[in-house]
C-alpha cells in the first residue's frame, strides 16, 4: 500500500464532501432554515433598518411595468409615492429566492416542470387550466390580502413576530387559519 501525500488527504477530501453535502439535500433540516431566516432578518435590520418582507416588492413590480406603459405620471399617484416603483433590495430578495429555489432544486436533482401536481389531480382531475385558474386566483387574493394587511407572510409572519408585533402575531394566526379553512373548503366542499 503506498503512503498518503500529504497525510490525511483522502479523509479531508471526504470532510469536505460531507461539508457540502447539504446544498444537495432534497429537503433542509427545518430548525436549520429557520435559524437561517432569524439571521438573514437581524443582518436585514442591522443594514437597512427595515424588516423582510415580499410583498412590496410585487407593489414595486407592478408600478415598474405601468411605468412602462404610461410614463413617469405614474409616480404622481398616492400609493407609488409611499412605494417608488424601484428596484430595491426587497425587490433583489425575491429575485435571491426565485433563483435560490432553482438552484437548490437543481442541485438536489429535484427539478422538474409539472403542471398538475399529483394530490391536485386525484383531487380534481387532470385540466392544467383549472389549477393555473384556481392558483391566479388564490394568488391575486394572497397579493390583495398581504397589500391590505401591510405586509406579507414574511414582513408579519417573520419579521413582525420577532419583533413581538400583536398586530403581526394576530396576522400570522389568520394566515394559518385562512390557510386551513381554505384548503378544507377547496379539498373537501368544491372537490
Amino acid at each position: 500500500m503506498c503512503p498518503q501525500w500529504p497525510p490525511g488527504s483522502r479523509r479531508n477530501a471526504r470532510k469536505k464532501e460531507n461539508r457540502m453535502e447539504w446544498l444537495t439535500m432534497e429537503r433542509w433540516s427545518p430548525y436549520a432554515v429557520g435559524i437561517g431566516i432569524g439571521v438573514l432578518s437581524w443582518i436585514a435590520f442591522v443594514l437597512s433598518d427595515k424588516p423582510l418582507g415580499c410583498s412590496t416588492a410585487f407593489a414595486r413590480t407592478s408600478g415598474m411595468i405601468e411605468k412602462m406603459l404610461h410614463g413617469r405620471k405614474v409616480l404622481d399617484k398616492p400609493y407609488y409615492q409611499k412605494f417608488a416603483p424601484e428596484i430595491d433590495w426587497e425587490w433583489m430578495l425575491v429575485v435571491g429566492v426565485i433563483v435560490g429555489a432553482f438552484l437548490s432544486a437543481t442541485l438536489s436533482k429535484t427539478f422538474g416542470i409539472e403542471w398538475v401536481p399529483a394530490y391536485w389531480q386525484a383531487a380534481a382531475g387532470e385540466s392544467a387550466a383549472i389549477r393555473w385558474i384556481v392558483a391566479l386566483v388564490g394568488g391575486v387574493v394572497m397579493g390583495v390580502g398581504a397589500r391590505w394587511a401591510g405586509g406579507c407572510t414574511s414582513g408579519h409572519g417573520i419579521s413582525g413576530t420577532m419583533q413581538l408585533a400583536v398586530s403581526s402575531w394576530l396576522a400570522a394566526m389568520s394566515f394559518f387559519a385562512g390557510g386551513i379553512a381554505t384548503a378544507m373548503l377547496i379539498y373537501r366542499v368544491l372537490l
